[in-house]
Parts: structure tokens; sequence; C-alpha cells
């Protein structure tokens, strides 16, 4: 893409981590003529959330190729008197529109971010610790523990750019897609004879008859680009957003004594060989170079070819313009057509999304030995992280917690016996069965 003098960067690896949750207060109202003050202990902030934005501002991915670290602020903790600790801020990253969001290790799909404005939270703030105040119950009336606020670990996701473009000029190499895009709109790519002048791609904004639509110059093709060759799968993927692909022929077959006819059927392979949907988008073949002796007897074949297979056909001459207005116009008259297609089907984004890994509420049970046995599930972990293991009263409590979310079953069915070995994330346990007691009315999360 042409942005002045800014490098095209379109595939980033980033490393985030939200802010830490701040530690809840224990503490007890201690005030002259208040013979029960009670426990006042304030709640921990929330940490800060990471944030990505799709802004149609930003068209490369290049500030995340300098920077790969980012953090949010973390949460302060409670106080007494009631006061409950500051939430940390948000970290809010600005992303180009049209970036695909992955999860680096497992390669989960996180977020499509193709509309402005469009946010996902990529990494979650740790929760704040409850102060003491939060577990008076009538049975319980000075609780003397509070919990920690919660730690969140950092990620690596990944972050790929595919073009948000009306159409895609595609084909082989040397073809003329950088002159067509030149004399169509105003961007000014690298041009030259020779293959692969292209090497990033480049978008033009194009209008017609009160009309306008951004096409795509994506570099040249070559037989076995979906595997790679060439400069395969590097730029495939920006035709994989664009509504109308141009599929441009050289009707002089200069590029390695090429038949143009014959180029038309590799280059439909290779889309389809890189993602099966591309092989039913919509097609208008331009032959290019009309003005070259010789160009016209090729042009009639392809137009044979074209008539035989029902895809509209335009023989134009990027050097002198000709033919050239008349594609353009029908080139918009399309791209209208597919968007109006579309605006109904297209969904509405409002909000923040908040990603969260399929295995959170989950609870799964290894048995490592004969008396040894580790409780995977995000929400059970993070029970045992946010307390306090040196406080008795706070352990009796997250004994209780852990029963009520069926842990406690969970092992039971998976063999445990009393004085067995139980480990939830930093912390082992012996496991004995409890009943839920007081604690049966209690939120188990918070």
């Amino acid at each position: 893409m042409v942005i002045g003098a800014q490098m095209f960067v379109d595939e980033a690896k980033i490393n985030v981590q939200a802010g830490n949750g701040g530690a809840g207060c224990k503490s007890f109202r201690r005030e002259a003529h208040v013979p029960k003050g009670g426990p006042d202990g304030g709640d921990g902030g929330r940490g800060g959330n990471v944030i990505l934005e799709a802004d149609q501002a930003i068209s490369t991915l290049m500030d995340f190729h300098y920077k790969r670290h980012f953090k949010a602020q973390r949460g302060t903790h409670g106080m007494g008197s009631g006061m409950d600790g500051a939430n940390g801020s948000d970290m809010v990253l600005h992303v180009p529109v049209g970036t695909v969001v992955r999860d680096s290790e497992t390669g989960d799909l996180i977020a499509d971010l193709s509309h402005h404005g469009q946010k996902v939270v990529v990494a979650r703030g740790g929760r704040g610790g409850r102060g003491n105040r939060e577990f008076v119950t009538p049975t319980r009336r000075a609780p003397a523990f509070a919990e920690l606020g919660e730690p969140v670990g950092d990620r690596w996701i990944d972050l790929e750019l595919k073009l948000l473009a009306d159409a895609a000029l595609v084909g082989f190499p040397s073809v003329g897609k950088s002159s067509l895009i030149a004399r169509m709109s105003a961007a000014r790519p690298k041009i030259g004879d020779y293959a692969f002048t292209t090497l990033v791609p480049n978008l033009g904004v194009v209008a017609s008859g009160g009309r306008s639509f951004v096409v795509a110059d994506v570099p040249g093709l070559i037989e076995g680009a979906s595997e790679g060759a060439g400069l395969g799968h590097a730029f495939l993927r920006h035709i994989e957003r664009t509504a109308l692909i141009l599929h441009v022929v050289d009707l002089t077959g200069s590029y390695e004594a090429r038949d143009p006819v014959a180029d038309i059927g590799i280059i439909d392979a290779e889309l389809a060989a890189h993602a099966a949907e591309l092989a039913d988008r919509p097609q208008i073949m331009v032959g290019n170079k009309l003005d070259v002796p010789g160009a016209e007897e090729v042009s009639a074949r392809v137009a044979a070819w074209c008539e035989e297979n029902d895809r509209p056909y335009f023989a134009v001459s990027a050097a002198t313009g000709e033919g050239l207005e008349s594609m353009v116009r029908a080139v918009a008259e399309r791209v209208h057509q597919l968007r109006e297609a579309s605006a109904a089907s297209e969904p509405r984004y409002e909000g923040v999304f908040i990603y969260e890994p399929p295995t959170e509420r989950t609870i799964t049970i290894e048995r490592v030995t004969a008396d040894e046995y580790i409780v995977h599930g995000g929400a059970v972990e993070r029970m045992v992280i946010m307390t306090d293991m040196g406080n008795e009263e706070g352990v009796a409590y997250l004994q209780r917690r852990l029963a009520k979310a069926g842990v406690e079953a969970a092992l039971i069915t998976a063999g445990a016996r009393n004085g067995d070995t139980v480990t939830i994330g930093p912390a082992s346990f012996e496991f004995e069965t409890v009943g839920r007691g007081e604690e049966e009315g209690e939120d188990e999360d918070g």
C-alpha cells in the first residue's frame, strides 16, 4: 500500500498483559462513641484491559513492528473506611480496519475487526479483591479476611491485516496492474517492465459517475502461489475481502511468452486453492496492452473465452487510456450492486467484545498418581489465587466456595478420597469433604 514513505507491514506478533487487580482491605471501623464499628475494608480496583480498536485512519501494522510488548495499568488496593481502590486505566491499541486477531499459542480466532470502531478486549484486567465488609453474613458479623487482587498473565497474539477493498486487480506479474491502478486512480505505484515490480499492495480510490470504489493492486501471482511460490501467501489473503475481482491478462503474452487464455485458468485455480469461496467471487476480465501490435487478435480469443464462460470482458490500454472509461464505469456499477446486496446482512457492532478462552468455566480433573490430583479451570484457579493462604478463615471460606462450585463432587467422581493431595493453581491441599453450611447463599464468583 502506498502511504507516503511509510513501510507496509501486514503481519505482527505482540505480547499483551492486562493490569493486575488490587487487593481488598481487611479493616474494622475504630471511632470514638462507636462501640460496634464492624468491618469496613474497601474493595481493590480492577486492572485495566488491553483493547484493540479498528481505526480507518490507520493503514498498516507498522507501529507493532517496532514495539511488541503492551501492558495495562494495575488496580490500586482498597483501604479502610470503605474506600475502594481505583480501577486501572485501559490500554487501547489502534489497528487498521481489516485486522484479524488470533491467539498465537492455539491459533484460535479472537476477532475479525472489519469495521471502523469495532473493539475487542484481548487481555482482561484482573478482578479487584473484595474487602472484608463484603463477607458479612447474619452468622459471620466480623470477617477477618479479604481477597487478594487477581494477578493476570501475559499472552502473545498474532495480528494479520487483510486489505478492505471493493475490487482487486489480480494476474500474473507484469500484466500491467500497477499501470492500470495509476490510470484509474490517484495512486502512484512503482511501475517497471520486470516481474514482481509491486512488492506491496497498492490501494487507489476510483470515481465514476458520482460513485466511487476502492481498488487494490495485489502483487503478481504465479503458478503455485497458493502453496507459497513467488509472493504466494504473503498477498493472496488480501483478495479474500474484496467483493469483485478484476482479472487482468497481458494481451501480448510478453511475460515468459505465456498464453493469456491459458493463464486465466491458472490464476483461477490458484485463487480457488487458496480459499474455496474465491472460486465463486464475481469477476470482470480485463485484457491490457491493447495498444501493442498483434494484441487485438489475442483479445478476440480472450473475448471468445469470456463469452463462453459468461464473464464480462473489457479490452483496455493502461498506456493510452483506451477502453478504460467504459471498464471503470462497469466496475463502479457492479461494486454498487454488490454493496447493496451485502448491506442488509452486514452485522452492527456496538460495545466491546471480550474474548475469553473456552476453558474459563470448565472444570477438569487430572489424576497424576493414585493419591494426587490437579484441578484445571480458569474460574476455580482464580478463587485460589485470590485467597490469602496464610489466613485460616479465608482458607476455610475458599474450601466452601470450591465445594459449591462443584470441585469437590468432581474430585469424588474422579476417585479422590480424604487425605489425597489436590493442586489448584499455585496451591496444594489435603482433600477433605465439607458441607456447604452457612455459605449456601453466597456467590461463588463474587
